[in-house]
């Protein structure tokens, strides 16, 4: 006798079987596993006299049990509620000391067992070196003295690293202003155990509020609750002896900063009412400034939730903003206001005025300067002299201004007016160096002012040191790196006078090491750092910067690898791999420009595709994708036809080298870059294959604006549903590996796009795969997850591009 299944029940039984993959951990194949798998160099941090290097270790990436702690996801923070710290925070498990002029590496005595070290932070004359460290229970303050290379603790885990760094020098190098727990903190509320005493209601009063989608908001009153509780902290003096006194009490303390001459203390706390739909850094601000003594002085601003905000990226809030310490001045504030209400929209002379208030601020604060454009940022130097930044977005404009701090009536002189995407034009940012109060002011030396600068040319990269006069507005080229056959990388200024300068070089297989340049010895160079290349197996690959144009002349570029050991001669025809991320432009000339060198040290990462050159594939890594909407047009709008062409372009360029063999791309891409791999899967029928990670693919589920687009959905919804991989995934017929981290923590790329994306493709029939990396946030961070990727995206490539 026959046994009877009914066809439905078949159905589900099909579905279970092919539906889900129970499969643990894998690690990439050999040549993979060797580039994936290796120690990294430890990063630099070079004291103000230039005598000592800090190095810091760390391991190359995360564990998964490092992910897997207790979180709290509140105001937009992501907090470890046990250790009280940032639960993204990557550690560094050992220090070195290393003379400058002898090259000697001392270790660090006196470390804690199983370091975890954060927060890092020099004294202000150099002599000592403050740091978190993170045990089971809590953050406790170490100190380093640096002449004898030894750590000591200084507190118990009792500190409050919950909103970041939490403790700053005061002028005397012999105490810390600490943020600790409160002595009688309540304990945390846990909102899955407790019953709720009612509903969760929000309001719209009819003005509006066209916000992003922030991710990891307040959700209820217990997340109030807990918020306000780990935000709550009590600030103490701490002494290097260990003393520890009492400064103010328990309040949320948001940010500390002390005047340039130390008399005085800017504290800003957070207020009430929290927000649910705005993180934190838009709640109610209050700052207020004391005496050393913690004797309140002034309160200088008092910020309203700012829920409300008007539309653009040039939109700001009302009132006060932008609030510091004038660099150059024993405590003088400076700060912006908006002179067209924050909207962009509205027509006006002048966009900003900024402002000059002296301590006590007993007096009201003075005119110091307007702005035509959104005031950007202050570089100050001396009674006379100060540079002054705007910035449109819009326009992608940006003017810099030389302006006379003792004479506000003195017109403003531009010094530059340019495009801010146009990089062949950028004449380098202002040196600065520290003064008499340890803050960074305009390296002024005879009138003259100095600018590092890429370098970036039609030609290549050349970086340089221009010297300008503040008279004669009047530049002089001090230095420019010749280099061909290596990447140079102009850090700093040692000694104007003697013509020292801190460099990086690297090359194609050469790791970054730093050297001193003597610019005026024949360009003199002394080695002080010696990293080894961790990457030998790939250190002769070919590497190439290749220029091409797309089909209506914009001019594109991407830095082209050949697999390890092909023959230019056979030019045998290779499968290729393009990993690019769209970028938008105002204009063609700007978007047409080289910014990669080709001697940059190759230095594979999960970021890119760098490691299939082992595997026998050419690769075509970051391939300019540009999405330019000129004049009134803006780039959304024609974003589909513009990412074909460039795709084209890309493929046409290599195919015509002689390398591949055109029916085997493929294309990937990480969040826009996602979003890009799938647009491209879905409207073209160049590619046979992609990859597409921890993307968006519905943009109605980001209505009021994502990446560069700043028009909401009702205004333009025939943009936002063509852009969308979702709303055209009936198209989609083309292999794609879709993967996202389980707990995305980017605006907009939450995990649940990647989920309904596959859904969907699923349902309507297309060949595709989904991998959620557990505990894994936008950027990927553990050992087991990033070797298991690698694995599924070589499994994947072999599957459906070189086979």
């Amino acid at each position: 006798m026959k046994l009877k299944i009914p066809f439905f029940l078949f159905l589900g039984l099909s579905l279970t079987t092919y539906a889900q993959e129970n499969l643990s951990y894998q690690k990439p194949s050999k040549s993979i596993l060797e580039l994936a798998d290796y120690e990294r160099a430890p990063s630099v941090s070079m004291d103000t006299k230039k005598e000592y290097l800090l190095l810091s270790y760390r391991n190359t990436y995360k564990s998964l049990d490092d992910l897997n702690q207790d979180e709290l996801r509140l105001g937009g923070l992501r907090i470890n509620p046990v250790t009280n710290i940032s639960s993204t925070v990557t550690y560094v498990n050992n220090l070195k000391l290393q003379k400058v002029s002898d090259k000697k590496e001392m270790q660090v005595a006196g470390l804690p067992d199983n370091p975890r070290i954060s927060n890092l932070s020099w004294s202000p004359n150099d002599k000592k070196i403050i740091f978190s460290h993170t045990t089971n229970t809590g953050v406790e303050l170490w100190v380093i003295d640096v002449s004898t290379a030894k750590a000591t603790k200084l507190t118990e885990a009792t500190v409050n690293a919950n909103l970041g760094n939490p403790f700053s020098w005061m002028n005397d190098n012999e105490t810390i202003l600490v943020k600790m727990l409160p002595k009688n903190r309540a304990a945390l509320l846990d909102s899955k155990k407790d019953l709720p005493t009612g509903p969760i209601i929000s309001n719209a009063d009819g003005e509006k509020s066209q916000n992003r989608t922030y991710p990891d908001m307040l959700k209820n009153k217990n997340d109030e609750i807990n918020f306000e509780n780990i935000m709550t902290s009590e600030l103490y003096k701490i002494n290097l002896n260990g003393t520890a006194t009492l400064f103010q009490k328990a309040a949320m303390y948001a940010g500390e900063s002390f005047s340039p001459d130390g008399n005085y203390l800017m504290l800003n706390t957070i207020q009430k009412p929290f927000s649910y739909i705005v993180p934190l850094s838009r709640f109610p601000m209050k700052t207020t400034i004391y005496d050393v003594a913690g004797k309140e002085v002034k309160v200088v601003n008092e910020v309203p939730l700012t829920e409300i905000i008007p539309k653009g990226f040039m939109a700001v809030r009302k009132g006060r903003r932008n609030m510091s310490w004038r660099a150059d001045k024993p405590a003088t504030l400076v700060y912006a206001e908006a002179l067209d209400g924050g909207d962009p929209a509205n027509k006006v002379d002048y966009r900003d005025e900024v402002f000059l208030w002296n301590a006590p601020f007993t007096t009201a604060a003075t005119s110091l300067v307007k702005t035509p454009q959104r005031y950007s940022r202050m570089i100050w130097g001396n009674d006379n002299i100060a540079i002054v930044t705007d910035e449109w977005y819009d326009t992608r404009n940006t003017k810099t201004y030389l302006i006379n701090p003792s004479n506000p009536s003195q017109e403003p002189k531009v010094i530059f007016d340019r495009n801010s995407q146009d990089s062949y034009s950028n004449p380098g940012n202002f040196e600065t160096k520290k003064n008499q109060y340890n803050r960074y002011v305009l390296a002024i030396e005879n009138d003259n002012v100095f600018l590092i600068g890429d370098g970036f040319t039609k030609n290549g990269q050349f970086p340089f040191i221009t010297e300008y006069n503040l008279k004669t507005l009047q530049s002089k080229r001090l230095y420019t790196s010749a280099y061909t056959d290596k990447k140079e990388d102009i850090i700093e200024i040692e000694d104007f006078k003697k013509g020292t300068v801190l460099v990086q070089i690297q090359s194609k297989n050469e790791y970054p090491n730093y050297y001193i340049r003597n610019i005026k010895e024949k360009n003199k160079l002394t080695p002080i750092t010696a990293f080894k290349n961790p990457f030998e197996s790939i250190k002769n690959v070919s590497k190439e910067v290749i220029k091409y144009k797309r089909k209506d002349g914009v001019e594109l570029s991407g830095t082209l690898y050949l697999p390890v050991g092909y023959d230019k001669v056979k030019k045998e025809k290779m499968p290729l791999l393009i990993w690019a991320y769209p970028a938008e432009y105002k204009d063609k000339n700007s978007a047409g420009q080289v910014t990669q060198n080709p001697n940059e040290f190759t230095f594979p990462s999960y970021g890119s595709f760098v490691y299939w050159v082992t595997k026998g594939y050419v690769v075509l890594d970051d391939a300019a994708f540009p999405i330019i909407g000129e004049g009134t047009t803006e780039p959304n709008d024609n974003f589909i036809s513009q990412l074909v062409d460039n795709a084209e372009a890309a493929i046409n360029a290599v195919d015509a080298l002689g390398y591949i063999n055109r029916k085997k791309v493929a294309i990937g891409g990480h969040s826009y870059g996602a979003f890009m791999t799938a647009n491209l899967l879905t409207h073209s029928n160049l590619f046979a294959c992609g990859i597409a990670r921890s993307g968006a693919y519905n943009r109605t589920l980001t209505p009021f604006g994502f990446q560069s687009e700043q028009r909401n959905y009702w205004e333009t919804p025939e943009v936002y549903n063509t852009m969308s991989p979702f709303m055209n995934a009936d198209k989609m017929k083309t292999p794609m590996l879709l993967v996202h981290g389980e707990a995305d923590n980017n605006p907009g790329t939450f995990t649940l796009q990647t989920e309904r994306y596959f859904q969907a493709l699923k349902g309507l029939g297309a060949p595709a795969r989904m991998v959620i990396l557990p505990k894994e946030s936008h950027g990927y961070a553990a050992k087991e997850n990033i070797l298991h990727l690698l694995w599924e995206q070589d499994q994947f490539l072999e599957k459906y591009l070189k086979n």
